[in-house]
């Protein structure tokens, strides 16, 4: 299976959603989105694709958003995008596209909507220790 996550090494939701990821038995490219960032069409199609506005899909905690003005509500989508490909880091994380779909997963768990359900064999817990997957695999929450 092809997958694909734009993610922050930095970032415990990436992270743990990489290792989910990794959990089914699956090794996806790993793009570092804030070292490599996806191209602009690229970008608006994960959006679109995962049911998002360009709002949504934009980090504040962390990056230049109150600096740059982004709150202001009469920006469009183009200009809210060209802040993001400007600034990488305002590209919420971690974005993960499958032949099943494409889901911005935070939680880290929204992974598991677009990777096969049969794909985990065994538990699953996060850094922080809270369990994701039971003992035979099967989601929790």
């Amino acid at each position: 299976m092809d997958v694909v996550i734009y993610h922050n090494p930095a970032c415990g939701t990436s992270r743990n959603t990489l290792a989910l990821i990794r959990h089914a038995g699956i090794e996806p490219t790993v793009v570092e989105y804030v070292k490599t960032p996806p191209g602009r069409e690229v970008l608006a199609a994960m959006i679109r694709d995962a049911g998002l506005s360009v709002r949504e899909a934009i980090r504040e905690k962390g990056t230049p958003y109150v600096e740059l003005g982004l709150a202001d509500p009469a920006l469009t989508d183009e200009q809210l995008l060209d802040a993001m490909l400007a600034h990488p880091i305002l590209i919420n994380r971690p974005f993960v596209v499958t032949p099943l779909g494409t889901r911005l997963c935070r939680p880290s768990e929204a992974v598991l909507d677009i990777l096969p359900a049969d794909a985990f064999k065994g538990g699953f817990a996060k850094e922080d220790g809270e369990q994701v997957l039971d003992t035979d695999g099967k989601r929790l929450a």
